[in-house]
């Protein structure tokens, strides 16, 4: 099929385009390309605007119109959202692979199908996979049940040992010491060895109206089986 008929050049699915950044892939200077919808509601997502637009502001041929000026300039582009992965990534990833660009992938693992083919395309190169929460508590911060689909992405990329990092966001009203030790507890008996990366709430508008916790995580009482990264 021809790649541009498969791009859906007109379409508008990219809420927004951040052109620069030296935080979001380590040791690449990147652009993130966030890509409108999701298929969770976090109550703690920030970025409600991007998952619930129907449309977004940018057509697929204005992200390569971007790109073809970035040659040279850019290491890499990080695709995010929303959820990514809600998308037909695999022909617009393959056109930014052809341009010479890394690609890393932020995504909440539910669809295992895609992922699979992108890392065996090699079309991605590293993943942020967020690990939401406990199995228990995974419905009611996410309102999905689908904590086994995102647990057969990360036995996945384990077990292919692609290279990609594990977040979790923090607010201390939905996750707790014990639910963290939970998490590190399924990564470690899972074979997960790297870093388990924790962000905190940004108190900003939100699904649920969550304002900053009054409770404080005793870091103390976390498990040392992972190392844990806090950021922000």
């Amino acid at each position: 099929m021809n790649i541009n008929k498969e791009l859906n050049l007109s379409k508008k699915i990219i809420y927004d385009i951040t052109r620069f950044t030296t935080l979001d892939y380590k040791d690449n200077l990147s652009c993130i390309v966030w890509f409108i919808s999701c298929n969770m509601r976090c109550q703690y997502c920030y970025n409600s605007n991007i998952v619930l637009s129907k449309e977004g502001n940018y057509e697929i041929k204005d992200l390569f119109t971007f790109l073809e000026k970035r040659v040279g300039l850019l290491d890499a582009v990080v695709l995010s959202g929303g959820e990514a992965t809600m998308h037909n990534l695999e022909p617009i990833c393959k056109k930014i692979k052809a341009m010479g660009f890394k690609i890393k992938l932020d995504t909440n693992g539910l669809n295992t199908k895609l992922i699979k083919t992108l890392i065996d395309e090699k079309y991605i190169d590293y993943i942020a996979l967020d690990f939401k929460a406990t199995k228990d508590k995974f419905e009611e911060i996410t309102k999905t049940n689908q904590y086994n689909k995102f647990l057969d992405t990360l036995n996945f990329l384990i077990d292919k040992n692609f290279d990609f990092e594990v977040r979790t966001t923090l607010h201390e009203e939905l996750l707790n010491e014990n639910d963290i030790n939970k998490i590190v507890d399924t990564l470690v008996s899972k074979g997960y060895k790297n870093s388990l990366y924790i962000q905190n709430f940004l108190n900003v508008e939100n699904f649920a109206n969550l304002k900053e916790s009054k409770k404080v995580l005793n870091k103390d009482l976390l498990s040392n089986k992972l190392n844990i990264i806090w950021r922000n």
